[in-house]
């Protein structure tokens, strides 16, 4: 069971594995595109078609019906991994083995659904991949086995959820083959250190100048490559909303907004930001000096702080 991105190489890895994997759940296709007419499979979705498997797309597990279908498949075992539904009780007793769950933090820190994006955005310095056992609770099941790697001052979500995604693809596979011999070790998770990570909101994207300098820098890195975190940049109406996707952190201080350089560098509320890599309204990334070039701003004007009354 799985939808994102995240969950592909668990799937490819179990199946590389030769476990026979009766059924694939994903999430439904979503409309994409401008106009909202294609509707797009998910990641795993693609995946589990390219190993010729089947693929199940409930809206929800609840309800006799969806039990009954699952039941059918007379699984010894669910592994899940970024899928999106809850599990009810009734589907978490079905299988014999048990049900694991493949989770991108390290519990009980950021239990929810965006650990890498809120580790980063905290500025954590290490995160992980966790195998563990699913409950009724939230990301609240004992702790089979984990693995912790860094999060470097540069990186981003997407890269620390490709680097895990792998991880948690080998450590899946070491704890199905552990599972099947009887000698998976739960072990129940701490009670102290719990945070939570609910999903990124709309209002959360904009950077709000003001912070200070290490928090703009982390919400750029914990919001790439996408959704992205984003400023308003130009003139009254002709003002553009621009994707930052890296940035760097900077001694020079002014009032949060202000461009200090053509480097470009913008004030924070305690030191600045380097821009190094933005993205306009439909335009591909583009190093900040090459937006520079062609934007309507300069040294000394002041990006809109959320807020500002419109020009």
């Amino acid at each position: 069971m799985g939808t994102a991105a995240f969950a592909v190489p668990a799937l490819k890895a179990l199946s590389a594995a030769g476990h026979r994997i009766a059924a694939v759940y994903t999430r439904a296709p979503r409309p994409a595109g401008r106009r909202g007419l294609e509707l797009v499979p998910s990641p795993v979705h693609t995946a589990a078609q390219g190993l010729g498997l089947a693929v199940m797309t409930p809206k929800t597990l609840r309800g006799p019906d969806a039990v009954a279908k699952l039941e059918g498949f007379a699984p010894d075992g669910i592994v899940a991994a970024a899928y999106g539904l809850i599990l009810p009780n009734a589907i978490l007793e079905m299988p014999e083995r048990g049900c694991l769950n493949l989770h991108a933090s390290l519990l009980p820190r950021w239990r929810g659904a965006a650990p890498i994006e809120r580790a980063i955005m905290a500025g954590d310095k290490e995160t992980g991949v966790v195998v563990m056992r699913i409950v009724e609770g939230l990301d609240e099941g004992p702790a089979a086995l984990c693995r912790k790697i860094a999060i470097g001052p540069q990186a981003n979500a997407g890269e620390i959820r490709d680097e895990l995604a792998k991880l948690g693809a080998g450590l899946i596979v070491q704890a199905v083959a552990a599972l099947e011999r009887g000698e998976l070790i739960f072990t129940p998770q701490a009670e102290a250190g719990v945070t939570y990570a609910p999903k990124i909101s709309k209002e959360e994207l904009r950077i709000d100048w003001r912070r200070p300098a290490a928090e703009v820098h982390n919400l750029v890195r914990g919001l790439a490559p996408a959704p992205g975190a984003y400023f308003e940049a130009g003139p009254g109406k002709d003002s553009e909303r621009i994707k930052l996707l890296r940035s760097g952190i900077a001694q020079e201080e002014g009032p949060p907004g202000l461009i200090l350089d053509a480097r470009p560098t913008v004030a924070c509320g305690t030191g600045s930001v380097r821009l190094l890599e933005v993205q306009r309204p439909g335009k591909r990334p583009m190093p900040a000096q090459e937006f520079w070039r062609g934007a309507r701003i300069g040294e000394g004007t002041k990006l809109p702080l959320p807020g500002d009354a419109a020009l």
